[in-house]
């Protein structure tokens, strides 16, 4: 009676470590993409509670829009808590004629990512426009060219 070995060939192991390689080259970037994209929510998520409170305080004040030149005093005057983890610097100020704007939320953005350094240091900017309505429009830009991939989409 012949005994027939209980295993795997060396073809089939090369065949699912080459399958797991491919896995792993597509899977990788996406994860550290998606990563990153994470971190920015955190960011985009505080500059849009600090247009709240712009937008609050600009009501409130009948049209006089506040000024704040850090973080500090974001959180002082607007009462929102801006946590320091993600962004280095952030301004809240009446704009001086860019984009046709009348109000900017300038934020520098820190510790995104280790594998992409070129995303620490850049700056997100949420400008916001009055309408004859009334009513102000949030819009993103970026001063320093931050990949379209990781913009905002609102």
């Amino acid at each position: 009676m012949l005994r027939r070995q209980k295993g795997f060939t060396l073809i089939e192991l090369l065949i699912v470590i080459a399958i797991i390689g491919i896995l792993a080259a597509i899977a990788i970037p996406m994860y550290r993409a998606q990563t990153i994209k994470a971190r920015l929510t955190e960011v985009t998520n505080s500059i849009s509670h600090v247009a709240s409170a712009v937008g609050a305080s600009y009501q409130e004040n009948t049209s006089i829009w506040p000024v704040c030149n850090d973080l500090a005093q974001i959180q002082q005057s607007l009462g929102v808590f801006v946590p320091t983890n993600r962004i280095a610097l952030m301004s809240a100020l009446p704009a001086s004629g860019t984009n046709g704007s009348d109000f900017n939320i300038s934020c520098q953005i820190q510790n995104i990512s280790a594998s992409n350094p070129a995303i620490d240091g850049d700056t997100l900017i949420m400008y916001g426009e009055t309408q004859s309505s009334g009513a102000i429009v949030w819009s993103w830009a970026t001063a320093s060219g931050l990949d379209a991939a990781y913009m905002p989409k609102r």
